[in-house]
């Protein structure tokens, strides 16, 4: 088995498997042993999984191997439909690529593929997390002059930013399931009517720990959602 797409194979590049190797034995964060599909030192970890796997999970098993795997820049996981790529740099922001299969049809969809082996710094986010802490914070300032000027009441709208600040991170760290704020948001930015009421349910749903759709959502603890 030679190079693919000028990509060298594994074996053939290291063969000792010191570098660049398939089933890399790694020490899991919190006590354990596991394999990593892919390592390439500088490079990547990935993990495969069959279809219709859970590629979150799969993505959590790396980040319990990636400090043993010396904390490769690019965490990636996959199944048979798809490819999903986690930036993983150092005081940047996380950055997410996701690739179907039908994409690598596609000349820039390969290349960004290519760029997992070739140029992983290509795929490092432009703004460092301090500027983007800086922006979001003067996004809020702006959204909150705004409330004012609607004539909402100081303390409510600030109760109303805190939660919108809570909840994105409450959906990183998968307290709330399967990007559920991400696609509320992403799919009702026209409709703000249709976002205000399923922002209402939602924040009913935190407060109490129950079903939202098909997501069951746990119970937050304080009174950030104490009422809708």
């Amino acid at each position: 088995m030679g190079q693919t797409h000028g990509n060298p194979n594994p074996v053939e590049f290291d063969p000792v498997g010191g570098t660049f190797t398939l089933e890399a034995g790694a020490d899991k964060q919190g006590g354990g042993h596991g394999w990593a599909d892919v390592w390439y030192r500088g490079h990547l970890a990935w993990e495969y999984k069959g279809k219709h796997a859970d590629l979150d999970r799969a993505y959590q098993q790396l980040l319990q191997y990636r400090e043993s795997l010396q904390d490769p820049p690019l965490l990636v996981v996959s199944d048979l439909d798809q490819i999903v790529i986690h930036t993983n740099f150092t005081n940047t922001v996380k950055r997410v690529y996701r690739l179907a299969l039908d994409d690598l049809l596609l000349p820039n969809k390969l290349a960004l593929l290519r760029a997992l082996f070739t140029d992983p710094e290509s795929l490092r986010a432009a703004q460092t997390t301090a500027e983007v802490i800086a922006e979001a914070a003067a996004e809020f300032a702006r959204l909150a002059e705004r409330l004012r000027k609607w004539g909402a009441e100081p303390q409510s709208a600030a109760h109303f930013l805190i939660r919108l600040l809570f909840v994105p991170f409450a959906e990183d760290v998968e307290l709330l399931p399967g990007r559920l704020f991400t696609r509320l948001v992403e799919t009702g930015r026209r409709n703000p009517r249709v976002v205000n009421a399923q922002l209402r349910q939602l924040f009913r749903a935190i407060a109490v720990g129950r079903a939202f759709g098909v997501d069951l959502i746990a119970h937050f603890n304080g009174g950030l959602f104490d009422d809708d």
